[in-house]
């Protein structure tokens, strides 16, 4: 019997939907993606185009019961699948292994170069989470890193980059790839890859924390440039986190890390970033927070600060970065909307008439300053474009996202 008939017969789904851009992050249309059960290949289950923003529908996909992701078994909690993607002019590119969870929407996205340039196309297999694979558990640190005369902490304040570089093995492996991440994404693939996404909100919000927080203490530390490297942090469980290059992310997931991608967790009078260490507390144990108990608190209803005082300490508290990099004009701390005027509302202007250039859905504003309706509406499309609650306002979480993206295109017109 075919695994995809095995698949038919359990009860739940998820969803897939693709997204797929040119090599300096066009929005690609009509271009097909061919799904297919991972080791299945010859037998497509359906086949789904593009729209203008580069977007395919959203695809039904039979997974496994949401139970066996309630607690660790034997029974793979995710079902896998394939795609090929292909568009005229462009090399194909095939992703193996996206997993997809009962009631919660897999994204995938897919960037596709000339053909001209890279005829044979690629072949991306994604492995398997952290919390179902072997992998090798974190090697201990503290979570507090001296201060010394040999001058570890180079930074003055705690910033978010605008990208990571992260090195693909263990910091030894000089001939692991490295690749350059934005900070978002760099978190919400590794949020992705270590925890579930069908797990209490609570509970994902203390996971990727955690995961912040212990980022930004390699940022700001400046950890691995102190030692010699040319990275920020690996994708190596054993002294970071697993971060898998081309890996699909989880829509609820993603949205939770653009709406505190700046926090991080802090001790009274204790500048840097807490280094917060977890493990999966079941197959390994340590001394920072068990991904499993985060996951039971999180269903007896402790908040995710519960949740992190519970194994980093009482005096625990959430902090926000002084500054994040590479964005040229801070949150302005209100929502925008209908009625305001001034700076921070030409600022969202001029972003917004920017990225409309590469993402042609969004309308043309005039830049007056004024919040009208045709603000709303422009504000509203980008929303919708990128996976944000579409409320034609302009809170933290869509100001900073029409930011990164202003900054991302800008850089690439640039080449």
């Amino acid at each position: 019997m075919s695994l995809y008939k095995i698949l038919q017969n359990m009860p739940d789904t998820g969803t897939l939907r693709v997204d797929v851009t040119d090599n300096i992050g066009r929005p690609i249309e009509n271009a097909t993606a061919e799904i297919s059960v991972t080791g299945e290949p010859e037998d497509i289950i359906e086949t789904v185009n593009t729209d203008s923003n580069g977007h395919t529908d959203a695809v039904s996909l039979p997974a496994p019961p949401m139970e066996y992701s309630e607690n660790p078994g034997v029974s793979q909690p995710y079902s896998e699948y394939s795609i090929i993607v292909r568009a005229p002019g462009y090399a194909p590119v095939s992703v193996n292994g996206i997993d997809i969870f009962s009631a919660r929407r897999s994204i995938q996205d897919v960037r596709l170069t000339p053909y001209i340039t890279d005829p044979n196309g690629t072949v991306i297999t994604i492995g398997p989470n952290t919390l179902f694979g072997d992998y090798p558990p974190k090697i201990p640190e503290a979570m507090i890193k001296p201060i010394t005369s040999r001058g570890e902490i180079v930074l003055d304040r705690v910033v978010v980059p605008e990208t990571v570089i992260v090195h693909d093995g263990v910091p030894t492996d000089s001939n692991a790839t490295n690749y350059y991440v934005s900070f978002p994404d760099y978190v919400k693939n590794v949020a992705s890859s270590e925890i579930y996404p069908t797990w209490p909100e609570a509970t994902l919000t203390a996971n990727i924390i955690a995961i912040i927080s212990f980022t930004l203490n390699r940022v700001y530390t400046e950890w691995y440039r102190n030692k010699g490297y040319n990275f920020t942090i690996t994708s190596s469980t054993a002294y970071d986190h697993k971060w898998i290059h081309e890996r699909n992310i989880f829509e609820n997931i993603g949205l939770i890390v653009d709406e505190i991608f700046a926090d991080y967790l802090s001790k009274p009078d204790v500048k840097q970033p807490l280094l917060t260490q977890y493990c999966d507390g079941k197959r390994t144990t340590c001394s920072g927070m068990s991904q499993w108990g985060s996951k039971y608190l999180g269903d007896d209803n402790y908040s995710a600060i519960q949740i992190l005082r519970n194994y980093y300490g009482s005096d625990v508290y959430i902090n926000t970065a002084e500054e994040v990099a590479g964005i040229p004009a801070s949150w302005p701390g209100y929502t925008l909307d209908i009625g305001d005027s001034g700076t921070p509302v030409r600022t969202i202007q001029e972003q917004l008439n920017a990225i409309r250039r590469t993402y042609s859905n969004i309308p043309a504003l005039a830049i007056d300053g004024i919040y009208g309706e045709d603000t709303a509406a422009a504000v509203s499309s980008f929303q919708s474009i990128f996976d944000l609650p579409v409320t034609g306002e302009v809170n933290q979480k869509t100001w900073y996202k029409i930011s990164q993206l202003y900054v991302a295109l800008e850089k690439l017109a640039e080449l």
